[in-house]
């Protein structure tokens, strides 16, 4: 079943059909063309959501990122930012495959369609020609046989009329015979005009129109097949980004399931526990005594107690810390009075000396940690090489941070000592590699450079041990850090010891020894971890680490790189196998 043969006299339909089928093509691309335009404002919205959420730089929410729940939230805003380039890469595709694409080929249909209506209509064109020839031959036959008819009758009647001479009998039908000759011309032309016509129009409605009928049917159905496809790709390339977008609403399930409020509640805990002791009970100040009221030497009067010296700070809740810091902080301008046991609260008050006296130094032991004054050291921070300046908790964290970073640098220039060492033995051995005396000037500044660090690393050390050696939240491994001649060994965490570290540090750090672990498993990567925290390491996905502390319920793994790197990871951001 084809046009050019149940369809051959309606060359009308067949025009308007294909026009409307081009119509619905350029409908379509303009539909879909809307349609990328809403995905593509879609996106910029959800874009702009995200960055409008999203912590600023050493902002208070980036600061606040330290806690699962508002890190979960950041997640969710670059999942959401991830969803946001999936709907930019649907308006992307359906530009460049659908709209792009059928806008070429419906102009390539157009310019087809333009070229066989055109075909037709010279055809039908010529056709109507040879009619109208056809038409005058037959119109001028008809004409010429009447004339021949009259010259036939009147040359008749001439030569029956008696009055008409020879001569004009023989002129009328000379005539006559003229006008039937010229009449016979006409009427052969006409037969062959008509032939012409008729064989004309056999090919015009048995060949030429079916044909270029048949050329528009196969033109409108490539197009109805084109836009098939089109369809299709319209729901393909949806489902394309599927996948994606399913993996961007994993992220965000798991951002929410990644939420550990007992997590938050530590972290909160280990970024501002202070390390200061509770308060003891106030010591009863019994006046029945008989205190020399005396003020003769004095024009203060006696003071009836420390509250009687803060004043305006009376009606205040008086609040007493006591905390241990090494007598080298700038902070401590009085000499820190040993702590009392908290059952018996501060030693009794003895009255062997002079009253004024006594009172003010009860006030630098009571009055000088209140919290008034810790506000104010935020408010005014000095800071000290040696974190005086912090609360005992943090002034340990921040004090074994360095002596982690001290270790890192340390370990550094062991390996690039032992290196050098190494090249130079080898340049001594084959001189034609390299003269020895080359790498002089880089072992003298590597030496220089271990016994700086060493230096620092004791110092920090010893710092760390007057602060009260080692915190809850202070973890330790085992590194050995060996120099040229291998007679050092360094733990990076805090361990260190030479021929030139002093018997305390060795005493205090002894108890370490006990508890260094070898690599206890290895786990897989099954996200990207960026690790800008502070104790996290990065990782990418399917990367393969050393497990060196399992999870202590905290949600954290620490785990080690080939190269000795260390840090902290999300233990849900893992696979885990432990050694047997």
């Amino acid at each position: 079943m084809d046009w050019g043969t149940d369809l051959w006299d309606q060359c009308d339909v067949i025009e308007k059909h294909t026009l409307s089928g081009l119509e619905l093509v350029d409908r379509y691309v303009k539909f879909v063309k809307e349609r990328t335009e809403i995905e593509q404002n879609y996106a910029k919205q959800l874009r702009n959501l995200s960055k409008k959420y999203s912590p600023k730089r050493n902002s208070k929410e980036e600061q606040e990122c330290r806690f699962s729940n508002h890190q979960s939230f950041v997640d969710i805003l670059n999942e959401m930012s991830d969803y946001a380039g999936q709907r930019e890469l649907v308006a992307e595709n359906m530009m460049m495959n659908i709209c792009i694409e059928l806008s070429k080929y419906l102009q390539e249909l157009k310019l087809e369609r333009k070229t066989h209506l055109s075909e037709a209509k010279k055809a039908q064109q010529s056709l109507e020609s040879t009619y109208k020839q056809l038409d005058n031959s037959k119109k001028r036959f008809e004409r010429e046989w009447r004339e021949a008819e009259k010259a036939a009758q009147y040359a008749e009647k001439t030569d029956q009329d008696i009055n008409a001479t020879k001569a004009d009998v023989e002129k009328a039908k000379q005539q006559a015979h003229m006008r039937t000759h010229i009449a016979e011309d006409c009427k052969n032309d006409y037969a062959a005009q008509l032939q012409k016509y008729n064989k004309e129009q056999n090919q015009f409605y048995f060949t030429d129109m079916p044909l270029i009928f048949n050329k528009l049917q196969d033109m409108d159905e490539r197009r109805v097949r084109k836009l098939v496809q089109a369809y299709t790709l319209f729901a393909d390339t949806e489902k394309q980004v599927m996948p994606i977008v399913g993996k961007c609403l994993e992220g965000i399930t798991r951002a929410a399931s990644n939420v550990s409020e007992k997590n938050d509640s530590l972290v909160l805990v280990e970024q501002h526990k202070s390390g200061f002791e509770r308060p003891g009970d106030l010591e009863f100040e019994d006046y029945s005594q008989g205190i020399n009221r005396a003020s003769s030497d004095s024009s203060l009067g006696t003071p009836k107690g420390p509250l009687d010296l803060l004043g305006k700070n009376k009606s205040k809740p008086f609040w007493l810390f006591k905390k241990s810091k090494p007598s080298s902080s700038p902070l401590t301008p009085f000499s820190p009075p040993p702590a009392p046991s908290p059952t018996n609260g501060p030693p009794s008050p003895k009255f062997t000396r002079d009253p004024l006296s006594y009172c003010l130094k009860e006030i630098n032991k009571t009055v000088k940690p209140r919290i008034s004054s810790f506000r104010t050291l935020r408010r005014t921070p000095a800071a000290t090489e040696d974190f005086g300046h912090l609360p005992p908790e943090q002034r340990r964290k921040r004090l074994q941070q360095k002596i982690d970073d001290i270790g890192k640098e340390l370990q550094k220039e062991l390996d690039q000592s032992e290196a050098l060492g190494k090249m130079k033995d080898v340049y001594e051995k084959n001189p034609q590699m390299g003269d020895p005396a080359s790498l002089a000037p880089q072992i003298t500044q590597t030496t220089h450079n271990i016994q700086r660090l060493r230096g620092d690393l004791n110092k920090y050390e010893s710092w760390l041990a007057g602060a009260g050696g080692r915190g809850e939240t202070l973890r330790y491994s085992t590194h050995s850090l060996n120099n040229n001649d291998g007679h050092n060994a360094y733990s990076p965490d805090g361990a260190h010891s030479d021929e030139s570290t002093p018997d305390g540090s060795q005493a205090i750090y002894a108890e370490f020894d006990d508890d260094f672990e070898e690599d206890v498993g290895q786990c897989t990567a099954l996200y990207s971890f960026p690790g800008s925290s502070e104790g996290t390491i990065s990782m990418q996905e399917g990367e393969v680490l050393a497990v060196v502390e399992e999870d202590k319920g905290d949600g954290w793994t620490r785990v080690r790189r080939s190269n000795g790197e260390e840090g902290y990871i999300p233990t849900s951001y893992a696979t885990i196998t432990l050694n047997k």
